[in-house]
């Protein structure tokens, strides 16, 4: 005799044996009991929860005739009479079972609805089971309208579908609905250790609980996988054989990646992180089992009863609970589900996982403090700690005074001569042991600072120091204007390394300035009549022409390009390709290039427009009318020439 799978082998023959189903089980029994049947039921529910079933034992309970063959409807069918042995076996002429999925046309349905006119041949109902309802076309599902809702007080109308909402309302409105549940793990593992105590084959708890959650709500897949683990056993089941077999991530490697979470340690998560990489385990796995923690640790903190003490996991679930604060484990929570949606777009999986647990590193809730030492800091770089929060000023030795709010803006004078530190920004004097006032020289002192180029107007003007005396003192002309920011200073007295700070703008590099030649306007006319994108073109506005020649009827330009990256071959050899010439590359600072030339115009219009809007009378009239009025840098823009 062939093998039979448990499935099958152990398919429920009763209500009582259904397994999960409590609300569906005692509507149908008592319904069965008072008579008061319907012509129409509609079982929905995912994969593998009983609905086929249901629509058997249903059947069963409609034609039993008991042991003795004087039985009438029932709730608990004999399972000895011939109605329910044929019925089981798929032998009974009245229980037609329809599979929608490959039956649904309009011809298959009204074939089966021209039988209805015949009464039962050897039972009390005829019932028509249809699995996979919704697979059916419209055509299908109106033509058997009439019949489904006025069929033969003999016919009985069972339908079966995962997905109800592609059913149509006329009719769903024609049956009774039962919505059949997702088990519950426990429910799961509990049917399971029966089964395998019915068979004789020994089981580890730790293996049971694998099975069960990997079944995911159907009892028919945890079945199917106990008889995979059954085969890759040998006959019996391990924790350690199931989760190979199921490529689950090792609970340790997870409790191990929650602990480096609580305390903060980056080295730590990225140990782990490359631990499951060298064992070979699964990442969506990972991210699986970490969201199935996180929300029994969630439980453990709202309602600690509600987990089983029986459970060994149940004390290092308390303790991992208490490792975290409430909202921290709940934004974990979350990452980790989302994450795993994220695992596909990522290089591989294992970045993936290591950007998602370094994730949950970095946003943590405002407030919450780690359990060990926090190692952030050889996670994130100094200079972006130090933007986040003003470093002070060197510290004072005494003895040592602290300035006045009111001498804060007045020049101090120093023991000894000490060299003035420019700061990008501001300038930050030495601190001194005894301040004493001085007076500043006159303000025509100060010389009238010079427009800004392009390039600079939208930074932050620094505050201009006045000319020193010979006891290098020196004088500012009031305190810095508004918009310039606080100077960021380290604690050695130097300026601070560039920031990530919004209001603090990273000095922008010297360029060279424009010296134009005739060989710059040929090479801005040439360049003018050709189209060029991308880096080509960029290497024509950034070259200066030092000459041109011809040789053998071709054009030979000599160029000179400061950056390295431009002077690549392939690009070099696209632009000898787009000018049809021979170009002879150089290295060095270029000093006329259409960049510069550019940058000059615009420039150029700029200070056209600033010295326009200041010499307007609207503009005279109001400084005159509001003294400490001023022009804000940046708030006036040239026009456009239109052509």
């Amino acid at each position: 005799m062939s093998y039979q799978v448990l499935a099958r082998k152990y398919r429920p023959q009763s209500f009582e044996q259904l397994v999960g189903q409590e609300h569906v089980v005692q509507a149908l029994a008592n319904a069965l009991t008072q008579g008061r049947l319907h012509h129409a039921y509609l079982f929905t529910g995912t994969r593998g929860v009983g609905k086929t079933t249901v629509s058997r034992i249903l059947a069963k309970s409609l034609n039993c005739t008991g042991a003795d063959g004087q039985g009438g409807i029932t709730a608990q069918p004999c399972g000895v009479c011939a109605a329910c042995r044929d019925i089981d076996s798929g032998r009974f002429v009245d229980y037609v079972e329809l599979d929608a999925a490959s039956n649904r046309g309009v011809e298959e349905i009204s074939q089966l609805l021209d039988q209805a006119i015949y009464k039962p041949v050897v039972g009390r109902f005829k019932v028509y089971m249809i699995d996979e309802v919704h697979m059916l076309s419209n055509t299908a599902f109106n033509a058997m309208l009439k019949t489904l809702e006025e069929p033969p007080e003999y016919l009985k109308f069972v339908l079966a579908t995962t997905d109800p909402q592609k059913v149509p309302v006329t009719v769903l409105s024609r049956c009774l609905q039962f919505n059949l549940r997702p088990m519950a793990a426990a429910d799961v593992q509990m049917h399971l250790g029966n089964v395998l105590g019915a068979e004789q084959v020994p089981a580890e708890p730790g293996a049971l609980r694998l099975l069960s959650r990997a079944a995911r709500g159907s009892m028919r897949d945890a079945l199917s996988l106990t008889d995979q683990a059954i085969a890759f056993g040998a006959g019996q089941l391990t924790e350690a054989g199931v989760r190979q077999m199921l490529g689950s991530v090792d609970r340790g490697h997870v409790v191990a990646i929650v602990d480096a979470l609580a305390a903060a340690s980056g080295e730590a998560v990225v140990a782990q992180a490359d631990a499951l990489r060298g064992a070979g385990l699964s990442a969506a796995g990972t991210l699986e089992d970490l969201a199935t923690l996180f929300q029994q640790m969630a439980l453990a903190q709202a309602a600690p009863a509600a987990l089983d003490d029986a459970d060994a996991e149940t004390a290092e679930i308390r303790r991992l609970a208490a490792s975290l604060p409430a909202d921290e484990i709940q934004l974990m929570y979350s990452m980790a589900l989302h994450g795993r949606a994220e695992l596909h777009l990522a290089p591989d999986e294992y970045a993936g996982l290591l950007m998602v647990l370094l994730r949950m590193l970095a946003f943590r809730p405002a407030g919450t403090q780690p359990k060990a030492v926090k190692t952030a800091a050889l996670v994130r770089p100094p200079a972006v700690a130090k933007a986040a929060v003003p470093v002070p000023l060197p510290k004072v030795t005494p003895p040592q005074a602290a300035l006045s709010p009111a001498l804060a803006a007045v020049p101090v004078a120093e023991p000894a001569p000490a060299p003035v530190v420019a700061a990008p920004r501001a300038v930050v004097l030495e601190p001194v042991a005894a301040p004493a006032p001085v007076v500043a020289p006159a303000p025509a002192a100060v010389a009238e600072p010079a427009a800004p180029r392009l390039s600079d107007r939208l930074r932050p003007r620094p505050v201009e120091p006045q000319a020193q005396d010979d006891d290098d003192t020196m004088a500012f002309d009031g305190p810095p204007p508004d918009d310039a920011p606080p100077p960021w200073m380290d604690a050695d007295d130097t300026p601070a390394a560039p920031t990530n700070n919004p209001f603090i703008e990273p000095e922008a590099p010297r360029r060279a300035e424009l010296r134009e030649t005739p060989e710059g306007a040929q090479w801005a006319e040439r360049i003018a009549a050709v189209s060029l994108v991308g880096m080509t073109g960029e290497l024509a506005r950034q070259a200066q022409a030092l000459g041109c020649s011809t040789v053998d009827g071709r054009e030979v330009w000599r160029l000179r390009v400061e950056r390295e990256s431009l002077r690549a071959p392939a690009l070099v050899a696209k632009l000898e390709a787009a000018l049809n010439a021979r170009l002879d590359i150089e290295a060095g600072v270029a000093e006329d290039s259409i960049a510069l030339r550019t940058i000059a115009r615009a420039e150029a219009q700029q200070r056209a427009a600033e010295e326009l809007a200041a010499q307007h009378p609207m503009t005279r009239t109001l400084m005159s009318q509001f003294p400490s009025a001023r022009i804000l840098p940046g708030s006036v823009q040239p026009l456009t020439p239109t052509p």
